[in-house]
């Protein structure tokens, strides 16, 4: 079992992040969704959707949204909203989509970079260019290298509940790895994440051997343009050609 697959469907993974700022990420989504001039009742795929907070949200303003997870316990929470226009499924995002062609796919909040053999992150370029319709959009909410490199801060503490996470992070070669551990109830626990620095240009090649094209890149969640040196986001937009 690979480190994503454990840690991300263990309760204390959603207990750790359970400060992210939901109006943040609200209008976030919303900026989004005008920028790409999406209609409403436009078919969004929200790629790796965790626990489901951006599709809801983007099925609340009026998309037919399919949440993909690779998380079993996450897919079973998000079930609880599904509707008509609004469902939810297993999924590892390195395998080809099952559904009808969608106008967008989302990949939000640094979802991408897991995996350490490189036919995995070009699987997903193409499982994704596979369920999108001509003219569809990808977008990929990634980290920006050049900042992490610039803001890590190698040692901190975080209390959530009575748990005091210890967490530590390193850069060690192309990977940022942070490591988790913490107590609870007696029992000690270890996990940790390990994200590569993906470079804009190894990005842009994925997407170009797939057959997208680049059309904008924005550096934060208010949609600024990106800069290099201080954007604390690289939120790539692709095009199916």
């Amino acid at each position: 079992m690979e480190w994503f697959e454990s840690w991300f469907d263990t309760p204390y993974y959603h207990l750790l992040y359970n400060n992210r700022d939901y109006t943040e990420a609200e209008n976030f989504i919303t900026k989004l969704t005008e920028e790409l001039e999406l209609p409403k009742s436009s078919k969004i795929i929200d790629l790796a959707c965790g626990k489901g907070r951006h599709s809801v949200f983007l099925n609340k303003l009026g998309y037919n949204v399919l949440g993909l997870d690779l998380s079993h316990q996450s897919i079973d929470f998000d079930k609880q909203f599904e509707n008509e226009s609004l469902q939810f499924k297993v999924h590892d995002m390195r395998n080809p989509i099952d559904s009808e062609p969608v106008d967008s796919v989302f990949n939000l909040f640094t979802s991408f970079g897991y995996f350490d053999n490189e036919a995995d992150d070009k699987n997903v370029f193409q499982s994704v260019y596979n369920a999108l319709k001509p003219d569809g959009y990808f977008v990929l909410d990634y980290l920006n290298e050049e900042y992490v490199r610039s803001v890590i801060i190698p040692e901190t503490t975080v209390h959530r509940e009575g748990i005091d996470f210890n967490v530590s992070k390193k850069i060690e070669g192309r990977h940022i790895i942070k490591d988790i551990r913490f107590e609870d109830e007696g029992k000690s626990y270890h996990f940790f994440e390990k994200v590569k620095l993906h470079t804009l240009d190894t990005i842009k090649n994925y997407a170009e051997e797939c057959g997208f094209e680049r059309i904008k890149i924005w550096g934060d969640y208010q949609l600024n343009d990106f800069q290099k040196e201080i954007s604390p986001r690289c939120i790539n937009l692709f095009k199916k050609k």
